[in-house]
C-alpha cells in the first residue's frame, strides 16, 4: 500500500524484531508506551481545556513533553534515537529482567507496533471528520465563503512554498509539505469561540465555518497529492495534475456513492443484532476505502475522509457519530502525542549557531500563516458593512488539521528535523493566538449570546 509505504511500515520488519525480540517484553513494552500516552494526552488535554484552549493542543504538548524534547519516555528509532536513550527501556531493564543485549530488538518492535496504531489513530480521525461534515452545508455556504477559502488555501501556500525555495533554498517536496501544511483551518476552534462570542450565526461567523469546511476538503485533498510526492522524492507536474484529478473524482465518487450505499448499509445494519452491528460494518466500509484510496497511490485518510462523507448522509448517522466517538477517543490521542513526541524542539534553539537558521524558518512561517489567512478577508465582496478583518482572524488557527500534515510529513521522511519543528511551532502558536484575536476584533463580542446563538452552541 502506497501509504504505508509513505510513513515507512514495514510489516516484515516488524515480523522479524518481534521473532527476534522476547514477545512478552514487546507487550510490556507497549503497554508501558500506551500507559504514558493516555497519561499526557489526558493531563494535557485538561489543562489546555481549563485555560481555554482546544484539548488537542494539550495532547500535542504533552506528546512534546514525553518525548524526545524533555523526558524520553517515548521516542523512535527515526528521530535518531536508539534504546540507550528511552526510559521505557531502562524501566524494563530494571524491573522486568530485559537484557541490555535484547534491548534494541524489543525498542525497535515497541516503536513500529506504536506508530503503526498512530497512523490508524489519523485514519479514524479522518473519518470521524467526515461524519461530522455535512454534504448539504458544503454545498450551502455561498459563493463568499467558497472565494475566502479558496484565497486561504491558495495565498499561504504559494508564499511558503517559494518563500522557503527562495530564502532558505529548502528543496521542492519539503517546501511543498510546509506550504501545504499552511493551507489548514481548524473548524473546531473557530467555532468554539464564534459561540462563546455570541458571533456564530453572524454573516461573519457564517462565512467563516463555510470557509473553514471547504478548507478542510481542499486541505486533505493537497495532503493526499503532496504525500504522494514525497514518495518518489521529485516534482512530476503530470503526476501531480494525475493526483489532483484522482483525488477529486474520488471525493465526488463518494458523493455519488453515498446516494447508492445509503439505504443498502441500513438495511444491513438492521439485520445484524450481535454487539457492535453498527460500528463494525461502518469501520469495514472506512478501512475499505482507504484501501482503495491507497492503491490508487492517494493516501488512506481521504478514503477514511470519504467513507465518512458517504455514512453521513444516512439515516443512523447521530447513532453512528456516538458509537465512533469512543473509538476515536482511545486512538486519536496516540497520533497526537506520537507527533508531538518524535517532534524535538531542541533544533529550535538559538544559542546553538547551527539551529538558528531553524528558528528563523519557524518565525516565516508563523508571518506567512498569519497573514496569509488575514489576507483573506479582502476577497469578500458586496458586503460594504461586513468585519473583513474578523473573517480573516477566524481563519488564523490550524490545529489539528495542522497537526495531521506536521504528521504525515515528518512520518513520509520529507521533512528536515528543523523544518518539522517549524510547523509545529506554526500550528502551536496559531492555535494560541486565535481565541484572544478573535474577541479583539469583535468590538461587541463581551455581549451576551443570542437565544439562537444560545441554541447552535448547545
Amino acid at each position: 500500500m502506497q501509504f504505508l509505504d509513505a510513513i515507512n511500515f514495514s510489516f516484515p520488519l516488524l515480523a522479524s524484531t518481534t521473532e527476534a525480540a522476547d514477545s512478552s517484553m514487546v507487550v510490556a513494552a507497549v503497554l508501558l508506551s500506551l500507559v504514558v500516552i493516555y497519561f499526557a494526552s489526558k493531563v494535557g488535554g485538561e489543562l489546555s481545556n481549563r485555560i481555554g484552549l482546544p484539548p488537542v493542543l494539550g495532547e500535542l504538548v504533552g506528546g512534546v513533553v514525553v518525548g524526545v524534547s524533555v523526558l524520553h519516555l517515548l521516542v523512535f528509532p527515526e528521530g535518531g534515537t536508539d534504546s540507550s536513550n528511552s526510559l521505557i527501556m531502562a524501566f524494563l531493564q530494571t524491573t522486568a529482567g530485559l537484557t541490555p543485549e535484547a534491548a534494541p530488538q524489543v525498542f525497535a518492535a515497541q516503536s513500529e507496533v506504536i506508530s503503526v496504531l498512530s497512523e490508524l489513530g489519523v485514519i479514524i480521525l479522518l473519518f470521524e471528520i467526515g461524519l461530522e461534515s455535512n454534504l448539504k452545508d458544503l454545498m450551502a455556504v455561498g459563493i463568499q465563503a467558497t472565494i475566502v477559502a479558496v484565497v486561504g488555501v491558495v495565498v499561504p501556500f504559494a508564499a511558503g512554498t517559494v518563500g522557503l525555495m527562495t530564502l532558505f533554498g529548502i528543496g521542492a517536496v519539503p517546501a511543498i509539505f510546509a506550504g501545504a501544511a499552511l493551507t489548514a483551518t481548524s473548524i473546531g476552534i473557530t467555532s468554539k469561540v464564534l459561540s462563546e462570542i455570541g458571533k456564530l450565526n453572524s454573516k461573519e461567523g457564517q462565512i467563516i465555518l463555510g470557509a473553514a469546511v471547504i478548507d478542510d476538503v481542499l486541505g486533505i485533498i493537497v495532503l493526499a497529492v503532496v504525500a504522494s510526492l514525497a514518495k518518489d522524492g521529485a516534482v512530476d507536474v503530470g503526476k501531480v495534475i494525475y493526483l489532483i484529478i484522482c483525488a477529486t473524482a474520488f471525493l465526488l465518487g463518494a458523493i455519488v456513492l453515498g446516494n447508492v450505499f445509503n439505504q443498502a448499509f441500513v438495511a444491513i445494519a438492521n439485520q445484524l443484532k450481535t454487539r457492535g452491528e453498527l460500528v463494525i460494518p461502518a469501520f469495514i466500509f472506512a478501512f475499505a476505502m482507504a484501501y482503495l484510496a491507497a492503491i490508487i497511490q492517494l493516501e488512506a485518510i481521504l478514503g477514511a475522509f470519504a467513507a465518512g462523507l458517504v455514512l453521513e448522509e444516512t439515516d443512523k448517522r447521530k447513532e453512528l457519530q456516538k458509537q465512533v466517538i469512543p473509538v476515536a477517543d482511545l486512538m486519536v490521542p496516540i497520533f497526537f502525542v506520537a507527533v508531538g513526541a518524535k517532534t524535538d524542539l531542541g533544533v529550535l534553539n538559538p544559542a546553538i549557531p547551527s539551529n538558528r537558521e531553524g528558528l528563523i524558518m519557524a518565525i516565516f512561517l508563523i508571518t506567512v500563516a498569519i497573514l496569509g489567512k488575514v489576507i483573506t478577508g479582502l476577497s469578500v465582496f458586496g458586503q460594504p458593512q461586513i468585519n473583513r478583518l474578523a473573517i480573516g482572524v477566524g481563519m488564523i488557527p490550524r490545529g489539528e488539521v495542522g497537526l495531521v500534515f506536521a504528521g504525515v510529513g515528518a512520518a513520509s521522511g520529507a521533512l528536515s528535523k528543523p523544518l518539522g519543528a517549524a510547523i509545529i511551532m506554526m500550528v502551536i502558536l496559531t492555535t494560541f493566538l486565535a481565541p484572544p484575536l478573535l474577541r479583539f476584533v469583535f468590538p461587541d463580542s463581551s455581549k451576551v449570546a443570542t437565544e439562537s446563538e444560545q441554541l447552535i452552541k448547545d
